[in-house]
């Protein structure tokens, strides 16, 4: 037991000294509410994106109590058209369906589709952000403030690892008849195959949900949820400086709680609950920006006077010289 504990203890430490670690993080077994690790749960962080499970998770209990169905149509506004990419960019009047709608939110990541639900559930934007803080409130989200139903940038909107893992429960507990919407790898509107943000669902094994997040504040986030053996687990990932460090710590919590779920079993452990308050609140919320290289404007700077000296020196290397002219 004595040999158990010291390997316990060893691998432990290992992820907390992961060099990938850039933000808070949380793994949770989604059968018992177990926390599997955790680092910095309660910090204060921009959610970005992720503010998109809170407008699918209100959208799936609309559907639920018959304030929309799947065929209701839901509609550009001019606040719906005014949002910035990533969109779909219908113009205003357009249309589409709540259960294509559902799609291209999860998916594609559309802040203009998650506008056009949340008019179409609450009457206006406002109405549905209040609805969302209630809700989070009510999911036991203390740290969690929505001004916004897509997650664009608001140095007020802000959450944490712990509260994200709240919800995410919520979602798979309350609606698991749409657990398929998170797995698909594409939607398709009229022609145009658009490809989900969520690289992990192509990259690791058993991965089948749930959502990313970036702004250049947040750095780049996911809610990343995996099956393997019946056993499923989430993991909650904030603040990774790029696309690949994100889809790699996620990937190795995920991959490492798997493989050592049978003995930590034997380990008692708070659930999300339960787990003991850190003060990590105090930190936050952290501006990524400058960590984040497409975000750091100094770092464009070199890059572009990098790549532009590079086509010179091999613009000059590859210029034929002219042969002299005969006499």
């Amino acid at each position: 037991m004595r040999a158990l504990i010291i390997v316990f203890l060893s691998a432990f430490a290992v992820l907390r000294h992961d060099p990938a670690a850039a933000g808070p993080a949380l793994v949770f077994d989604a059968k018992s509410s177990r926390v599997l690790y955790a680092e910095d749960p309660d910090m204060l962080w921009h959610p970005a994106s992720l503010t998109k499970l809170m407008t699918a998770y209100l959208t799936f209990a609309a559907l639920k109590a018959g304030k929309i169905t799947p065929k209701s149509q839901v509609e550009v506004s001019r606040n719906a058209f005014r949002q910035p990419p990533s969109k779909v960019g219908l113009p205003i009047g357009g249309q589409m369906s709540a259960e294509l709608a559902i799609d291209v939110l999860i998916v594609k990541s559309a802040n203009d589709v998650a506008v056009m639900l949340a008019e179409k559930i609450a009457g206006s934007e406002d109405n549905f952000v209040a609805l969302m803080n209630k809700t989070a409130k009510r999911l036991g989200m203390s740290n969690t403030r929505f001004y916004n139903a897509n997650g664009l940038p608001d140095a007020r909107q802000v959450t944490t690892a712990r509260d994200l893992a709240l919800l995410a429960r919520a979602i798979l507990k309350d609606f698991p008849e749409y657990a398929d919407e998170f797995k698909q790898q594409y939607v398709k509107i009229g022609k145009r195959r658009l490809r989900s943000h969520n690289d992990l669902l192509r990259t690791f094994e058993g991965a089948d949900g749930m959502k990313t997040g970036f702004i250049c504040a947040s750095g780049f986030n996911v809610v990343a949820s995996a099956t393997r053996d019946d056993r499923k687990l989430v993991a909650v990932v904030l603040g990774a400086p790029s696309l690949f460090k994100r889809r790699e710590r996620a990937s190795n919590l995920l991959a490492h709680n798997f493989e050592t779920f049978t003995w930590k079993a034997l380990f008692s452990g708070p659930d999300i609950e339960t787990l003991p308050r850190d003060g990590s609140e105090a930190k936050g919320p952290v501006n990524m920006r400058d960590a984040v290289a497409t975000c750091n404007r100094k770092a464009r700077k070199h890059r572009k006077k990098r790549s532009s000296k590079k086509k010179r020196s091999l613009k000059k290397k590859t210029k034929v010289k002219k042969k002299p002219k005969k006499s």
